[in-house]
């Protein structure tokens, strides 16, 4: 531990401090910021992740990821210098949005499958925005403007397939180097190995079900922790003025290079938590291409919030949280230089002042809607299931100790 310094201490000490003194100070803005974030936790975020959290979990019992990381360690390995495994995280991340890729590096890390330097390595560019979140929330609730939302995805993405390869040099010298094989029997040997991992870690059908609900609402739970902590932490700094000073900061930059001065005050909420600044700048009067630059930026970011919520996951796999923090600064920057790349090239402006709606014959608002409605429900009901679970094991554990 002689590598923690004093003046860490003594930051995080006073942090905590003052943090409990706006809390006494302000009790309304803190209590109604809390639930604010908790409401978002319990409408959206938890039925939107939990799916694809148990989805994972089970394709990892069923030996899919090993199925996978044959197949894709021909690209995976020389090109970011990760094994085949890393297509999986990169593409379940992709699809399911944060903080899953972290979630599921430190699980594969924790199985071996990832040594300690590859696994810091991967969760630097596995950190994705949910496609849901991109289209349907950010360019049609967000910007009104179905249009945008393959520029933010792709834009998005581009800018992580940056990061991996800039961190692809990280501890170079530390990866073991990729021997080509004979590729005509990859896809045999790959469904081979899957059957044989699920024999080595075979487990009734109903034990792995209940191991992913638990695993996915304990992490998920713990995502609920930082939204609402979060949501507070932003409330107050408001209340004392500090997010003004960040705002005037930022006004002078974005002049500096030539943007809007009346979206500094827009991004200030962004760099705390994402959606808040994604919604600000949508609304923003301001030249569309610079907002969308900006949010591109944001959602490489992603946010001090989300950014914990990854960096508690990776911490508890004692797996440095570096890579991932200074890959945050990279995808920012690359999915902003993309997504000015992307709107030029497809003449975005034309096409919206042409056909707003030319990218959607029916915006996806209209599908998601209906699942954001009943979220809720949704909630309860798994946390129902999951006392259950807990319930029962508990009893039976008691009743095998009670027998001997």
């Amino acid at each position: 531990m002689n590598h923690l310094s004093k003046s860490g201490t003594y930051i995080l000490a006073a942090s905590s401090v003052g943090l409990a003194y706006l809390m006494v100070r302000y009790p309304e803005t803190a209590v109604s910021a809390s639930l604010q974030g908790l409401q978002i936790w319990w409408n959206k975020v938890f039925p939107a992740l939990f799916p694809f959290f148990v989805l994972s979990e089970l394709m990892i019992g069923f030996g899919v990821v090993t199925f996978f990381g044959i197949l894709f360690e021909p690209i995976m390995r020389p090109v970011f210098r990760v094994p085949g495994v890393g297509g999986f995280v990169f593409m379940m991340g992709l699809i399911s949005g944060f903080p899953a890729g972290a979630r599921m590096t430190a699980r594969l890390y924790e199985e071996k499958r990832l040594t300690k330097t590859e696994a810091e390595r991967l969760s630097s560019f596995t950190n994705f925005s949910n496609p849901l979140f991109l289209f349907s929330v950010t360019a049609l609730s967000f910007f009104h403007q179905p249009a945008l939302g393959p520029v933010f995805a792709l834009s998005h993405y581009a800018g992580n397939i940056g990061v991996g390869l800039v961190m692809r040099f990280y501890k170079s010298g530390k990866s073991n180097p990729y021997r080509e094989r004979h590729t005509h029997l990859v896809f045999t040997r790959a469904l081979q190995s899957m059957h044989e991992e699920r024999i080595r870690h075979y487990k009734p059908f109903g034990r792995m079900l209940g191991d992913s609900i638990i695993s996915s609402v304990t992490t998920l739970l713990t995502i609920g922790g930082f939204i609402a902590l979060f949501s507070m932490l932003t409330q107050l700094l408001a209340e004392i003025n500090l997010t003004d000073y960040l705002s005037s900061a930022f006004s002078l930059l974005l002049s500096g290079i030539g943007f809007s001065s009346d979206l500094g005050p827009k991004i200030v909420p962004g760099i705390f938590e994402l959606t808040i600044g994604a919604h600000e700048i949508g609304e923003a009067q301001a030249p569309m291409i610079q907002k969308v630059i900006l949010v591109c930026g944001l959602l490489g970011f992603c946010g001090f919030s989300i950014q914990a919520q990854a960096v508690s996951i990776l911490a508890q796999a004692n797996l440095s949280t570096k890579p991932f923090l200074i890959g945050r600064l990279f995808h920012a920057f690359f999915s902003g230089v993309a997504a000015l790349i992307i709107y030029q090239a497809f003449h975005v402006d034309q096409k919206i002042q042409a056909d707003p709606s030319f990218a959607f014959i029916e915006g996806p608002d209209a599908m998601t809607n209906p699942f954001f409605s009943d979220g809720p429900l949704i909630t309860t009901g798994i946390l129902i299931l999951f006392i259950f679970i807990l319930l029962g094991r508990t009893l039976t554990e008691a009743r095998s100790t009670y027998k001997k």
